[in-house]
């Protein structure tokens, strides 16, 4: 049996389990009401519901199934018999009690029963065996007592169309539920494989890829020991990037694998400065450094304030650049600056990595934002924005 089909019959039975209960629940409030019924009818009529209520709570166990739907049948049955039969002087609140006991308390078993064989042919011997109960009712009595007799044939063919409905909606519903769930696993590895492929071009764009553009121009403004020392640096993270670890860098050359909670922003700038400085590019820091960051958040910022700086090295043809920190309550912000040669800013490609990826993308993925302000000749500012 598939795990669809294990759903369904569970539903089914519980489904029919809290029906039967509920009306052996009506039943007995409508049969306790002082005057209904004569003592010694009405204790035998409890005996009976009791009888009734428990082999309906054993539905939904699916254990020895069928024997406790003949418990049904036979205690619904008896409890109609014992009060129709005797021709003793039923009020509305009696026949309320027989009408459920037949339409509901017995027909339960029509909402499970309708998936199998077996249980249909356990279903048709429940409704022979009501029916029979039915007619000689009927017969006994006449036609006084036909209105509780028709609401247990209405209660019959309701209850079996619930079941025969539900058997039929409730695959269907889970299997779409399940083609969904696939959809969405394969949606979400889609999407954390295309993450660690984005991550890896920023990774490789900002590390390795400028070593290997400063040796392609041989080194011009940069000292070669700085050259020497970041080119083995990036080895290192090749290495590691062989070896399956997944690298979080703050700068070229320093691959922290243990983030810690939160960072201070002024703690790092420096490094960023000298790092420049060997490569020929003089920082000027202005504003307050002395800001905490959450640890994702500080690395992101420092590795697309490194790249607005690499920028600045290769593109600007000057060699100094002035970042300005800022914050506020919820936000930190770095304003990078030069004096060089500017350009157009809707010349820049939708897919260059260097603004797009390394900077702006890296940004939103922490909840921050970049903002690009350049013309020719009148130098360029970049606005980088993080939240605390």
């Amino acid at each position: 049996m598939s795990r669809i089909q294990k759903e369904r019959d569970r539903l089914l039975a519980a489904t029919a389990r809290t029906v039967g209960l509920t009306a052996s629940a009506t039943a007995l409030v409508c049969l306790s009401i002082p005057g209904t019924l004569p003592l010694p009818l009405y204790l035998a009529s409890l005996v009976l519901l009791a009888c009734l209520a428990y082999a309906q709570f054993q539905l939904a166990g699916l254990a020895r199934s069928a024997l406790w739907m003949c418990v049904i049948v036979v205690a619904g049955t008896a409890i109609i018999l014992l009060n129709l039969l005797p021709m003793t002087p039923l009020g509305p609140s009696a026949l309320s009690a027989v009408g459920v006991v037949g339409a509901v308390g017995i027909a339960c078993l029509s909402v499970q029963s309708v998936t199998s064989r077996s249980g249909l042919a356990l279903l048709i011997a429940a409704a022979a065996v009501t029916v029979a109960a039915a007619v000689t009712t009927l017969l006994v009595t006449g036609s006084r007592l036909a209105e509780p007799l028709l609401l247990i044939g209405a209660g019959w063919v309701a209850l079996t169309a619930t079941g025969v409905w539900l058997s039929r909606t409730v695959p269907r519903t889970l299997k779409r539920i399940s083609t969904m769930s696939r959809a969405y696993r394969v949606e979400r590895q889609a999407s954390e494989t295309e993450a660690r492929r984005r991550q890896g071009a920023r990774l490789l764009h900002d590390t390795v890829l400028a070593t290997l553009t400063l040796l392609a121009h041989s080194g011009v403004g940069v000292s070669v020991a700085a050259l020497r020392e970041q080119a083995a640096e990036d080895a290192a993270l090749l290495r590691q990037l062989r070896l399956g670890f997944t690298p979080d860098p703050t700068r070229s050359g320093d691959y922290r694998l243990k983030p810690v909670e939160e960072s201070t922003l002024g703690n790092t700038l420096e490094s960023v400065k000298q790092r420049f400085r060997r490569m020929g590019l003089e920082v000027n820091w202005h504003g307050s450094g002395q800001v905490l960051l959450p640890s994702d958040v500080l690395d992101s910022f420092l590795l697309a304030l490194g790249e607005c700086l690499e920028n600045v090295r290769r593109h600007s043809g000057v060699n100094e650049a002035h970042v300005t920190i800022t914050d506020d309550e919820t936000t930190v912000r770095a304003m990078v600056t030069d004096a060089g040669k500017g350009f157009d800013v809707a010349t820049i490609e939708e897919g260059r990595l260097g603004y797009t990826e390394s900077i702006v993308a890296r940004l939103r993925d922490v909840g921050g934002n970049a903002r690009l302000f350049s013309s020719p000749g009148s130098g360029t500012t970049v606005v980088l924005e993080v939240p605390k």
